[in-house]
């Protein structure tokens, strides 16, 4: 196979799906707070790329170029795509701004004004000036530039700072204020004139702005002060090196330390800062000016995601209640309806409630012997984790497999480990190299003298916050076949390089890739006997090439292919003579989709799968991720609904082809599908019958 120009470069095709999030903040027919948060996910998006994609592609010119440099050769691939990237984000950046100014208008049109330091009424200036003496001056420690002053080493990596030029007559000196929007909120609500229903907010970094003088004016002498704003991005990824006598803690701790001090790779700035500033804060940031990016007063727009509820309640999405699974009532306790059925959950159109409940009731039931789960990203108050450690307490055998290589979650899953330990769970780590992403936990119980053992098998993590926002499955049950299997899971996380074999279980790094080439493969082979073969396949992101060549095989064989890929898709759909059988679309709505799912037609069989994989490299090849058959026929069939309402949506689906262009599916003169709303009212008249 020729596999020239075959496939899409991951950075752009990632970037598309970030263009797909500004294509949220812009449709009217999203609330307005709604829209202004969609910028906001957008900001933290391009900030994690920085991190992540950026920093690996910057990391493979430079070694590029260093080859180069001593070849003689001329300039690389990866050097024509950092300059692409440059040129993504610089248009998404100008369409970002071109948003948030109209949506500024729109605010205002509906009573709610964003204001500065300049524009605050004599009231207001009195109540900032209390409120920075109460709520903001304990946080705040200017830190002065001079020639000793390391910013590398303590500048936070997305934190907004303030770059303050201290000018008396002739002299000038500068500092760094850090905006402390991880002890305050970044909107302030400003009181507001008896007289007007207006609301205003004001951002945190303009009260300080306010209230330079009440910092500096202490020990300075001061004619002028001046206040620009600054944020950096830093490399997330870190080198770790195993010593045979350091434990996974300490690894992961140094690690991070490594990450808090890494060489920046994005350099953010008020486009009107003085030269003379701008070129001390890039040289002690050892940053070129290709990395340094100037903008407005506001480099740090992330908080947007969390812009407060204010005004009229149409100017925010409509409260989906979440379902309540009906089968759980008939019964004394959770236990009592998976033994009697499997019960499939999918959030946040069902309760987190459910699992929160099974985990509590597990804790203190007396016929509950073990319990095994494995975490990778929980909530700041996890119940999860209480449950278990209650568990430790009432003397069952709780061990947690923790995560320490969660990335952004490492220093919260070291603190649970830590709790976890101290409370008497055993606590397994994860071997080098070898991130644990499955989401499972087994529960051992003993009923008539025999040990019954209840499993879950998700898409998703044990996160009661993100179980609102995101789509996943959950499947829970006692069905002996899938437990068996559930249950070598753990025995191989505590010893993965012991052979093990799974019938049921789609388990990476061990069966994963080999039996995804084996239903493909039946695929092509049912094809070429002219029999119906189909693929479906619902992923976050698609990049293993080897998966890809066997998708382009299929299709070039005629089977049909279906693929719902929210991010990153580096397959080609729609090439003639290749993928002419391959059709692709993302949908970007109020929920992240996030579930994985896996159908293949199988003489009409309909093999259908959950799973916490996607089919990316890492995912089959270094992490140990989990996916389950199904095989309650009603469960098969709700699966198999819902994927195809989402192959129905004409209102939040969009084409992914070779040009990204990110165009919506035509609706024509067929009905108005938004799945999300269709899936909420489909799931919801399944618990009324």
């Amino acid at each position: 196979m020729n596999t020239d120009n075959i496939y899409l470069r991951k950075e752009l095709s990632w970037l598309a799906f970030n263009e797909r999030v500004l294509q949220e903040a812009a449709d009217k027919l999203n609330p307005l707070i709604e829209r202004v948060r969609f910028l906001g996910i957008y900001a933290s998006n391009l900030d994690e790329f920085y991190k992540v994609q950026f920093a690996n592609l910057k990391r493979t010119v430079i070694i590029e170029q260093e080859q180069r440099n001593a070849s003689g050769a001329s300039s690389t691939n990866s050097s024509q795509l950092l300059k692409q990237v440059h040129q993504k984000v610089l248009q998404a950046e100008l369409q970002f701004d071109s948003l948030y100014n109209e949506l500024l208008l729109e605010m205002a049109r509906n009573q709610i004004f964003l204001v500065n330091e300049r524009q605050l009424t004599s009231y207001q200036e009195q109540w900032i000036k209390q409120y920075f003496k109460k709520n903001l001056r304990q946080y705040i420690t200017p830190i002065l530039l001079d020639s000793y002053t390391d910013l590398i080493q303590f500048l936070k990596d997305d934190h907004t700072y303030l770059a303050v030029e201290i000018i008396n007559n002739n002299d000038t000196k500068y500092a760094l204020l850090e905006v402390p929007t991880d002890k305050v909120s970044r909107f302030v609500l400003l009181p507001s004139e008896v007289s007007t229903k207006n609301k205003s907010i004001i951002f945190l970094d303009n009260i300080l702005r306010y209230c330079l003088s009440d910092i500096f004016k202490v020990f300075f002498d001061t004619t002028n002060l001046n206040a620009y704003s600054i944020k950096i991005t830093r490399d997330s990824e870190y080198d770790i090196t195993y010593e045979l006598d350091a434990s996974m803690l300490d690894v992961m701790s140094l690690g991070l330390k490594q990450r808090l001090t890494a060489v920046p790779v994005r350099f953010l700035y008020q486009k009107d800062m003085p030269r003379e500033l701008k070129a001390l804060l890039m040289s002690k940031l050892m940053i070129s000016e290709r990395d340094a990016v100037s903008g407005g007063r506001y480099p740090n727009f992330k908080d947007l995601m969390y812009f407060p509820c204010i005004g009229r309640s149409n100017l925010i999405n409509k409260s989906l209640p979440s379902l309540t699974y009906q089968g759980f009532k008939s019964y004394r306790n959770a236990f009592d309806a998976i033994r009697e059925k499997d019960i499939l959950l999918y959030y946040p159109y069902y309760s987190f409630e459910h699992v929160l409940e099974i985990m509590r009731q597990a804790s203190f039931d007396p016929n509950v012997t073990t319990i095994r789960i494995n975490i990778y990203r929980v909530a700041k108050d996890s119940r999860i984790i209480n449950s278990m450690i209650n568990a430790a307490n009432n003397g069952k055998k709780v061990t947690v497999v923790v995560e320490l290589q969660a990335r952004f979650d490492e220093e919260a899953n070291i603190h649970w480990a830590k709790r976890l330990t101290e409370s008497g769970v055993k606590v397994i780590f994860s071997p080098p190299r070898l991130k644990i992403h499955a989401k499972l936990f087994l529960i051992d119980r003993l009923e008539n003298d025999q040990i019954v053992r209840y499993a879950h098998i998700g898409s998703g993590n044990f996160n009661e916050k993100t179980a609102r926002v995101y789509t996943d499955f959950s499947l829970l049950t006692a069905d002996k076949k899938i437990t068996d299997e559930v249950r070598r899971v753990f025995s191989f996380i505590e010893e993965p390089y012991k052979p093990v074999s799974f019938n049921y279980l789609l388990v990476s790094p061990q069966n994963t890739r080999n039996k995804l080439y084996q239903f493909i493969q039946q695929e092509i082979d049912n094809a070429n006997l002219g029999l119906k073969a189909a693929i479906n396949l619902k992923l976050n992101n698609l990049t293993d090439e080897e998966l890809i060549n066997k998708l382009y095989e299929a299709s070039c064989s005629g089977v049909k292919i279906r693929l719902i890929i929210r991010g990153i898709c580096t397959l080609i759909p729609n090439m003639p003579g290749m993928s002419d059988n391959i059709y692709v679309t993302s949908i970007v709505d109020r929920f992240l989709e996030h579930a994985r799912v896996y159908m293949f037609e199988n003489m009409g069989q309909q093999d259908t799968y959950i799973s916490s994989a996607d089919w990316m490299p890492r995912n089959i090849n270094n992490r140990i991720e989990v996916g389950v058959k199904i095989l309650d026929p009603q469960i098969k069939k709700t699966i198999r609904d819902i994927f195809n309402i989402q192959t129905s949506d004409n209102v939040k689906a969009r084409i992914i082809d070779k040009e990204l262009n990110n165009n919506y599916v035509q609706r024509s003169n067929r009905k108005k599908v938004r799945s999300q709303s269709a899936i909420y009212d489909y799931l919801k008249q399944l618990e009324h019958l």
